[in-house]
């Protein structure tokens, strides 16, 4: 047994139910059951900027039933023992420690069952997040669930480049005065983790990030495109993105225009909105309000806000917080 993240404990129980509860406060509610109705589960996680990071035994025959993420992508790397997976589609796979993982996405049911002796590291990661840093490595706008095939080869080139990047940030968030004391280093390193993901996985945007033209296109773009996601709670302007990306803010328009068929501001609010959905999503509407929400992330003009956001998620961001 190889425990990774032992800095970060979550909980160690042998309950079925503080175990189902546990797992449901970090990654989604579901249920649990147990062959003998015992385990010895342990949870260990820790949230960042760009995604959660988790480790996961139940240390017994278990079987979880999940329904749709709804609001974040979820991938399972299997590091030892395996799983079997079955999804709201019919899709079936096997998982095999370090040779085969799982995503699960917002639109599947999915039902997982464990060996005694599985391990998994997991990530978490909004869908609001993936689908942006797609839109920015592939240069045009991603308005749909990533349709992801149920497993994951990890046994493949970027399988093994994810497998390994997962580790390493897991191993720099244990020891002391690693990445968890460098917020910035780990922020890039979990971006770098999210295009691991995207590029391991098989989905309906795998050909685009396979031309190497998309490379180069969006090559002049990809600082300014990472600044604006880390900083999108900031006084973003023009100006600013410019001076960011050392160029004019003439020039900067001109690459927007021509890389993402919008502007600068365009794309910022398009971020921003993505942000606002997430944050909806998870909020309790007894407790929350939308506007306090869209103020936090720049909207000040109620009636403009509401319309660009049903523009592009195709409802009311009352009805995102009321799902």
């Amino acid at each position: 047994m190889t425990e990774y993240l032992a800095s970060v404990p979550v909980v160690a129980t042998r309950s079925v139910e503080e175990a189902r509860a546990a797992v449901s406060r970090i990654y989604l509610r579901h249920t649990l059951t147990s062959r003998d109705g015992a385990m010895n589960m342990r949870l260990n996680a820790t949230a960042g900027g760009h995604l959660t990071l988790g480790y996961l035994t139940y240390q017994a025959d278990a079987e979880l039933t999940m329904p749709p993420t709804e609001d974040c992508y979820i991938v399972n790397l299997t590091t030892t023992g395996a799983t079997r997976g079955t999804r709201g589609d019919g899709a079936r796979e096997r998982t095999v420690g370090d040779e085969h993982g799982l995503v699960l996405t917002p639109v599947q049911s999915h039902r997982v069952q464990w060996t005694a002796d599985a391990e998994q590291l997991h990530l978490k990661i909004s869908r609001a997040r993936l689908e942006s840093h797609l839109a920015d490595l592939v240069g045009e706008p991603v308005t749909k669930v990533i349709d992801f095939a149920f497993g994951i080869d990890l046994t493949s080139g970027p399988g093994r480049s994810l497998l390994q990047s997962v580790r390493f940030l897991a191993a720099e968030l244990d020891r002391p005065a690693g990445l968890a004391e460098m917020p910035l280093a780990r922020a890039q390193l979990e971006a770098c983790i999210l295009s691991c993901v995207l590029y391991a996985g098989r989905h309906q945007f795998s050909a685009a990030l396979a031309d190497p033209h998309n490379v180069r296109r969006m090559g002049r773009l990809a600082p300014v495109l990472q600044y604006i996601e880390a900083n999108a709670d900031s006084d973003l302007t023009p100006e600013v993105l410019a001076r960011n990306a050392g160029v004019s803010v003439r020039t900067l328009h001109a690459a927007f225009h021509e890389q993402l068929g919008e502007s600068p501001m365009a794309y910022v609010r398009r971020i921003r909105l993505g942000r606002v959905r997430a944050e909806l999503l998870r909020s309790d509407p007894s407790k929350v309000r939308v506007t306090d929400v869209a103020a936090k992330w720049g909207f000040f003009h109620l009636s403009r806000f509401a319309e660009q956001y049903r523009e592009q998620f195709n409802e009311l961001p009352s009805a995102t917080l009321h799902r």
